[in-house]
C-alpha cells in the first residue's frame, strides 16, 4: 500500500469553525494512525469570498491546536505550490485535456440566460429536469472555434453521462450510488479562469498524491461527479471519510445545524473565552468518533493511536457547552502550578491591578475551581476595592454567623491578628480559632465575618484565611476595622 497522505484545504474566508477544525483534526489523525502524512492547501479560488488576514488564521490555529502539516504553503513539499490561486495554469492544461477527449464542454451562455432558465426551473407548473439544461453540450466544433475566436465569455463544463450508474463506497457511510441521469453538468473552470472546488481538489488530492479525503457529509452526493472526473483521467480515486453533522442545542433544548446562535463556534472565540486548546481538541474529537470504551479524556498523543477511521459514526453529533466546559475544567485542574499561572495570569490582572498582591497564590486558590479562565476577574474584584455591601451578608446558618456574632468576632478577630508576626495562612487559622474559643463561638462563624470584612462578597475563591494572607496584615486588618466600625456607628 502507498503512504497514506490526507489533506486539510480551508478557503481563507475568516475564522476557523468548529466543523472546520473537526475535519482538519479527523484528516490528521486519519494519517497519524497510519504513519501517514498530513497536507495543508489553501483553497482560495473563490476570490470575492477572500478574508485578508485568514490564512494567518488557519495557520495559528493549527499551531495552537497541535496539527502540524508534513507539506503546505508555510513548510513546503515535493507537490508546492500549495496555494490554489499559484496552480492556475495546471487547472487549465487539465481542464482542456477533458475537453479534448469529450469529458469536458466549453459553455458560452451568459448570466442573464442562465437566470432566465433557473426562473423558469422555479415555475409550480415546471415538469423537466432542474439545473443546466446542456444547451451548450453539443455545439458544432465549428462553432465553438468561432465563439472562442471573437473572445466570447465562456465557462468549461464536466459532461456528465446521461445513462447508467456511479458508485463508491464511503468509510462512514457506506456503499453510495448515483444514476447519472440526476448529475449535473457542473462547471470546471470559471469564466474569470479559476477552477471550482469541484474541479481544483480532484486535481490538486491527485498530484498531492492524497490517499484519504475526509470532509463533510454535505459532499456525499457530489463526489460521484468528482469520481467521473478521476475516471475520466484514469486516475484512482481515494478513500472518501465524510463526516457527520454537527448539531448545536439552544437554551431551549432545541436541536439544529450548528451556527453563532448557539454561541461562540469558532476556535479563536473559544479560547477567547478562556477554554483551552486541549480540552477543544479532545472534546471535538469525540463529535463523531466513538473509540468503543468508556474512557472520555485524551490528549493528541493518544488520539493519533487509538483513532480509526471505520470508528465514525454515521449519526450526527450534538456540539455541547455544558460538556465542554467540564472537559477543560478537567484540563485546568490537571495542569502544573506553573503552567495553569502562566495561563490564568491576563485574567487575575486584569482584575488585580495591584502586582502587591501574590499571583501565584490567588492562582492557587482558583485552580480547583474553574472551568475556563474568563471566570477569574468575576472572583477577583475585591481586591483591587472593597465593593459596597449590605451588612446581611454576615448572616449564615451553616457557619452560625449573625448580625449579633459579627460585630464580637471582628473585635476578638482584630485583637488575635494584630499580634501575628507570621502572616501565613496556617498562623492566620489558630489565630482565628483561638479567637472563637475565647468567645465561645464557632470557628466558621468567626472566619465568615472576617472574610465578609474583607471581601464584602459571598463568594471568593478561598477561605478568610487563605485572603488575609494574600491582602497582608496592614490592608486586612484597615478592612477588618472599617468593616467594625460600621457596627459602632
Amino acid at each position: 500500500m502507498s503512504e497514506v497522505k490526507t489533506r486539510f484545504a480551508p478557503s481563507p474566508t475568516g475564522y476557523m469553525h468548529i466543523g472546520n477544525l473537526r475535519t482538519a483534526l479527523y484528516a490528521y489523525l486519519t494519517a497519524k494512525s497510519m504513519d501517514g502524512k498530513f497536507i495543508l492547501r489553501i483553497e482560495d479560488t473563490d476570490q470575492d469570498r477572500k478574508v485578508d488576514g485568514a490564512i494567518q488564521v488557519i495557520y495559528d490555529t493549527l499551531a495552537i491546536a497541535g496539527l502540524h502539516n508534513d507539506e503546505g504553503p508555510d513548510c513546503g513539499g515535493p507537490a508546492a505550490p500549495y496555494v490554489q490561486s499559484e496552480r492556475l495554469p495546471i487547472y487549465r492544461e487539465y481542464a482542456q485535456k477533458l475537453v479534448e477527449q469529450g469529458d469536458a464542454y466549453y459553455c458560452f451562455c451568459t448570466k442573464e440566460r442562465l437566470a432566465e432558465l433557473h426562473e423558469a426551473q422555479q415555475a409550480p407548473d415546471f415538469k423537466g429536469r432542474h439545473g443546466y439544461d446542456g444547451h451548450c453540450r453539443d455545439l458544432p466544433k465549428e462553432e465553438v472555434d468561432a465563439l472562442l475566436a471573437a473572445g466570447t465569455p465562456y465557462v468549461i463544463r464536466q459532461k456528465a453521462p446521461q445513462a447508467g450508474t456511479t458508485a463508491y463506497r464511503d468509510v462512514v457511510f457506506g456503499e453510495v450510488s448515483v444514476n447519472n441521469s440526476e448529475l449535473q453538468d457542473i462547471v470546471l473552470i470559471k469564466a474569470d479562469g479559476f477552477p471550482t472546488y469541484n474541479f481544483a481538489h480532484v486535481v490538486d488530492d491527485h498530484l498531492m498524491g492524497v490517499t484519504h479525503v475526509t470532509r463533510g457529509s454535505e459532499y456525499v452526493a457530489q463526489t460521484p461527479s468528482y469520481i467521473l472526473i478521476y475516471r475520466a483521467f484514469g486516475w484512482e480515486h481515494p478513500t472518501y471519510i465524510h463526516l457527520p453533522l454537527i448539531m448545536g442545542k439552544d437554551a431551549e433544548g432545541n436541536v439544529a445545524k450548528l451556527s453563532k446562535r448557539h454561541g461562540s463556534v469558532s476556535f479563536q472565540d473559544m479560547i477567547a473565552d478562556g477554554y483551552l486548546p486541549e480540552a477543544i481538541i479532545n472534546y471535538i474529537a469525540l463529535l463523531g468518533w466513538n473509540p468503543k470504551t468508556d474512557e472520555e479524556m485524551f490528549t493528541l498523543a493518544e488520539l493519533e493511536k487509538r483513532f480509526t477511521p471505520d470508528a465514525i459514526n454515521k449519526s450526527p453529533a450534538i456540539f455541547d457547552y455544558e460538556k465542554l466546559l467540564w472537559f477543560n475544567g478537567q484540563y485546568i485542574r490537571k495542569l502544573s502550578p506553573e503552567a495553569f499561572l502562566e495561563k490564568a495570569l491576563p485574567f487575575i490582572r486584569e482584575a488585580v491591578k495591584n502586582e502587591a498582591y501574590d499571583a501565584g497564590k490567588i492562582a492557587a486558590l482558583l485552580q480547583q475551581r474553574l472551568e475556563k479562565m474568563t471566570q477569574i476577574p468575576a472572583q477577583l474584584t475585591f481586591f483591587d476595592a472593597m465593593p459596597e455591601f449590605e451588612d446581611e451578608l454576615y448572616v449564615n446558618k451553616k457557619s452560625k454567623s449573625t448580625l449579633e456574632t459579627a460585630p464580637a468576632a471582628l473585635a476578638k478577630g482584630i485583637e488575635v491578628l494584630e499580634g501575628v508576626e507570621d502572616w501565613t495562612n496556617e498562623k492566620l487559622y489558630y489565630a482565628l480559632k483561638e479567637a472563637a474559643d475565647e468567645l465561645g463561638f464557632k470557628a466558621n462563624a468567626v472566619m465568615w465575618a472576617v472574610r465578609i470584612a474583607v471581601t464584602g462578597t459571598m463568594v471568593t475563591p478561598g477561605g478568610a484565611t487563605d485572603i488575609l494572607e494574600i491582602l497582608g496584615k496592614e490592608e486586612s486588618l484597615t478592612r477588618m476595622k472599617k468593616a467594625a466600625a460600621r457596627f459602632a456607628a
